[in-house]
């Protein structure tokens, strides 16, 4: 069975935080951590620890600065591609749940090393090394509202593959790849969310795909993307 436990009372972090400390006095709290376990945090917390906050008022400006493209944009709405490859609205560039007014929080610079090192914290306070997720909420082409999805990943696979297994009539499956980081993100969420004050989960119960992993495996290379 899996469980997903919110990780509460994390207090408000700021540049400098020992974010795996302050999540592994959460994790104390729900019992401590057991093998197989993935925690799942919100890239808010992990960008300010990270010191990446910045006062403006002309968020545009940052917004094209942190763009390595614009994909579209529609007045003041702009949907980006990022320097790590995510194409998000605004560059990932984020209002909400900052310091104060005129105040933005960036996308971690990588978010794969941020969550390695959440990992390599949590491993040296309990011996065991939990996967870990670091999430962003994306909207989606063609679908209302918005989901998290996996920025950064450290100990597991992002992707399922199971091209070459056969479905339940015995034919083989020739495309079937499942982006398994981004189900744990989304699940997460659940329990978490900015309005929540909750920036970290413990999902236990499932086998995460074994090894080692990066988040960018799950953007869409550019030979493939038709909707350039």
């Amino acid at each position: 069975m899996i469980e997903i436990r919110p990780l509460e009372g994390i207090p408000e972090v700021r540049p400098g935080d020992d974010l795996a400390a302050l999540i592994g006095d959460a994790v104390e709290r729900v019992g401590g951590l057991e093998p197989g376990d993935v925690l799942v945090v919100s890239q808010k917390v992990v960008s300010k620890t990270e010191g990446r906050l910045e006062q403006t008022r002309d968020r545009m400006a940052v917004i094209l600065r942190e763009a390595r493209a614009v994909r579209r944009r529609r007045g003041d709405f702009v949907i980006a591609e990022t320097e790590h490859g995510f194409v998000c609205a605004s560059a990932g560039v984020d209002r909400s749940n900052t310091p104060g007014d005129d105040w933005v929080v960036l996308l971690p610079r990588d978010p794969d090393a941020s969550a390695a090192a959440l990992r390599h914290g949590l491993a040296a306070r309990f011996g065991s090394a939990p996967g870990v997720i670091v999430t962003d909420s994306f909207g989606r082409a063609w679908r209302q509202g918005t989901t998290d999805v996996a920025i950064g990943l450290a100990g597991m696979r992002p992707l399922l593959d199971l091209r070459g297994e056969k479905d339940s009539r015995g034919r083989p499956l020739e495309a079937t790849v499942i982006a398994v980081a981004d189900e744990l993100a989304g699940a997460a969420e659940l329990v978490m969310g900015k309005a929540r004050g909750v920036p970290a989960a413990l999902i236990r119960g499932y086998a995460a795909p074994e090894g080692e992993g990066s988040a960018r495996e799950l953007v869409m290379p550019p030979e493939r993307d038709l909707f350039p």
